[in-house]
């Protein structure tokens, strides 16, 4: 069957189309996935340009949605021809994270879904949200649900509460919807200002230029009266933590989620202290995680904004899209 492969040494150059074996029919337990669609995350791209180290002919991509073909002995929660997406930690049920989740990485630690079809216990995936097409259910595994964990799980955000975005990729588009369903404010930062316009389309309250106004951690204070934002949805990293430090109030929130802007570098230990701030690495989320981000996701009638669809054969075409940052929103692979 159709797969795509990373290469040796893993660079865009080297992620080419290839083969892979049947995966068979299930075993006890076990479903078989016919694959319709992945997309694309940081995460990804980390492992095919092998900034993440992975074996060469590790088939990548943590997310995979399509449809049941055929069932194990012993499933009860899927029959065939149910849509499901998978999720990102297998193992990682409900709780705390197991020490061995994050070795089980689909496209990372093991074989993801750069493919056309995939045999696995039936825990592997959940339900899709109704009405959602294999493209639509396949955005949510590592994006969708990392800002569903960054608002509801590791925050309460409610209504009048305010969320700082920053840029318009799959993680920040996320946070803005799942934010206006709950009745909060958003402040949204980009780069470019089509973006922001497409960004205050979605529901944004407010929005800052940060390449027009470089101090935005200063500009949302002052957006906010001097009172600071319940929650930043941190996706840069330590490039521009100082400044989502400065945008958050007294006993606020940074749900640190990307190094988009810097792996490593300085922080201001005394702001961080003097305003009594959590910054809270997090790392998608657990199985019973999706299952209540679906839930929420069917009660608000919330779809993904979907910016560009890819062929699994042009996957490298795809990244290049992505780190040339011409997308909005969640780009797709069509499988």
């Amino acid at each position: 069957m159709r797969a795509v492969r990373v290469g040796s040494p893993a660079t865009l150059d080297t992620l080419l189309p290839a083969t892979a074996e049947d995966p068979g029919q299930p075993g006890p337990g076990e479903i078989r996935v016919r694959l319709a669609a992945s997309s694309l995350n940081f995460h990804d791209f980390a492992v095919v340009n092998g900034l993440i180290p992975a074996e060469a002919g590790r088939i990548p991509m943590s997310d995979g949605a399509g449809t049941i073909e055929a069932v194990g002995e012993g499933v009860t929660g899927f029959k065939v021809g149910d849509q499901v997406v998978s999720t990102f930690f297998p193992e990682w049920i409900d709780g705390a994270p197991p020490a061995t989740a994050f070795r089980g990485v689909p496209g990372d630690g093991i074989d993801g879904y750069a493919r056309e079809a995939v045999v696995t216990p039936e825990h592997w995936f959940t339900r899709v949200p109704a009405g959602y097409s294999a493209a639509e259910a396949a955005t949510l595994t590592c994006a969708g649900l990392t800002a569903w964990r960054a608002l509801f799980v590791d925050n309460a955000i409610k209504p009048g509460s305010t969320v700082l975005i920053q840029g318009s990729g799959g993680v920040s588009v996320f946070a803005l919807q799942f934010a206006k369903a709950a009745g909060a404010r958003v402040i949204a930062t980009s780069s470019s200002d089509a973006k922001l316009d497409r960004l205050k389309s979605l529901g944004a309250d407010d929005l800052i230029n940060y390449k027009q106004t470089e101090a935005w951690g200063a500009r949302a204070l002052e957006l906010t009266g001097g009172s600071g934002v319940d929650c930043v949805v941190e996706i840069g990293g330590s490039g521009t933590l100082d400044q989502s430090m400065m945008a958050t109030r007294v006993g606020g929130h940074v749900a640190l989620i990307g190094v988009l802007a810097g792996f490593a570098g300085p922080v201001q230990t005394a702001l961080l202290m003097a305003k009594n701030l959590r910054v809270q690495g997090l790392t998608v989320g657990s199985r019973a995680h999706q299952l209540d981000m679906i839930r929420g996701i069917e009660a608000n009638g919330i779809k993904p904004v979907i910016s560009d669809h890819f062929p699994l054969e042009n996957l490298a075409d795809a990244f290049r899209h992505q780190i040339a940052n011409k997308h909005f929103g969640k780009i797709v692979v069509d499988i």
